[in-house]
């Protein structure tokens, strides 16, 4: 899904400035963001998970420096920083507990550590969360009060937002969107942790592929046969077979609309929200894609039945807008936040 970064000029800014950190596996992005949720300046640097956590967090401050440089400000301009990363978490205490992309950041303080090579105070989230406070804040539910954002990809990501309020949970693992139950017979398929029936066992990238190859193992013909002949089926080739017409692969991508659209109906009677939107990196084309329109049509008709009357025809249901970048300007976005909470 593409970016749709905007920058803004310092002096075009509204003050105050914000740091935001976005810490993947693969990369950590840093974006200085003004008080409008607009980027000035723009970084990643490589994680390296393996030289540790505290080597990383130094790079991080560096890193916001190196934005405020990039944008000409001063450093007094920027108040806050936002730091995103996987969970679990304990928040209260700005621990990362353990991170399956960062095994080697076991219980470290991070929050305090990042705050400490910043010379800033830091607002910790989950990574899901911060992206969900992003589309919430300048993306594509900032007209509304309410949201609910979904990530798909490996996993399936979530994150709420209840009038500018992240719902993270007593225990850090509020949004959790991905392990909600769509499937409870005794043949329900399982995900990455184990756990059966959850959205993630059939609509993340395992789940998907494993819908696929069950297909294919029952003799079902589909150019997708070939493509695993030579090795391990991907989400992007089903993605290409489906935009070629291949049946099975269409079937597979539809079958994934369908359990999302029980997920999503679960969510929408938990919190009424105003929208939910889609992100991440499977949603088969997305906005503008016609495959990627057709899957969100048809999670709109699995969910507007199912829905309480009043519901049906006000809940907007969207795909994202601020692609990758949702973390860094979410994680700003928190630190705006709390910089005001606190006065």
């Amino acid at each position: 899904m593409p970016n749709s970064r905007q920058f803004v000029s310092a002096p075009d800014a509204k003050m105050p400035l914000f740091a935001g950190i976005d810490v993947g596996g693969t990369n950590i992005k840093i974006g200085l963001v003004d008080d409008l949720g607009r980027t000035l300046a723009y970084h990643t640097v490589p994680t390296q998970p393996d030289r540790g956590p505290e080597d990383a967090a130094k790079r991080m401050g560096e890193g916001v420096r190196q934005v405020v440089e990039q944008a000409g400000i001063e450093k007094g301009a920027v108040v806050h920083v936002g730091l995103a990363t996987p969970g679990p978490m304990d928040l209260d205490k700005g621990i990362l507990l353990l991170s399956g992309n960062l095994p080697a950041w076991r219980n470290f303080p991070i929050r305090d550590r990042v705050s400490e090579h910043c010379q800033l105070p830091v607002r910790y989230a989950n990574d899901a969360n911060a992206a969900a406070y992003g589309e919430y804040w300048s993306g594509a539910a900032s007209k509304f009060h309410s949201m609910v954002l979904l990530t798909l990809g490996t996993g399936i990501g979530g994150g709420m937002v209840v009038s500018d309020m992240l719902i993270e949970g007593a225990h850090g693992c509020g949004g959790e969107c991905g392990h909600i139950l769509v499937d409870s017979s005794p043949a329900a398929r399982c995900d990455s942790l184990g756990k059966a029936g959850s959205l993630e066992a059939y609509c993340g990238a395992h789940g998907v592929i494993g819908r696929t190859n069950d297909s294919l193992d029952t003799g079902r013909e589909s150019s997708l046969a070939k493509v695993r002949d030579r090795g391990e089926i991907t989400p992007l080739d089903i993605f290409e077979a489906a935009e070629a017409g291949d049946g099975l692969a269409r079937e597979v991508v539809m079958q994934t609309a369908h359990y999302l659209g029980l997920g999503i109906v679960t969510l929408i009677h938990t919190i009424d929200p105003d929208s939910v939107v889609l992100g991440g990196a499977m949603t088969f084309g997305g906005a503008g894609h016609p495959l990627g329109e057709e899957f969100l049509q048809r999670i709109r008709e699995v969910v507007r039945p199912r829905l309480l009357d009043a519901l049906r025809e006000v809940l907007q249901i969207e795909f994202a807008q601020l692609g990758s970048d949702a973390g860094y300007i979410g994680a700003a976005g928190l630190a705006r936040l709390e910089h005001l909470q606190l006065g």
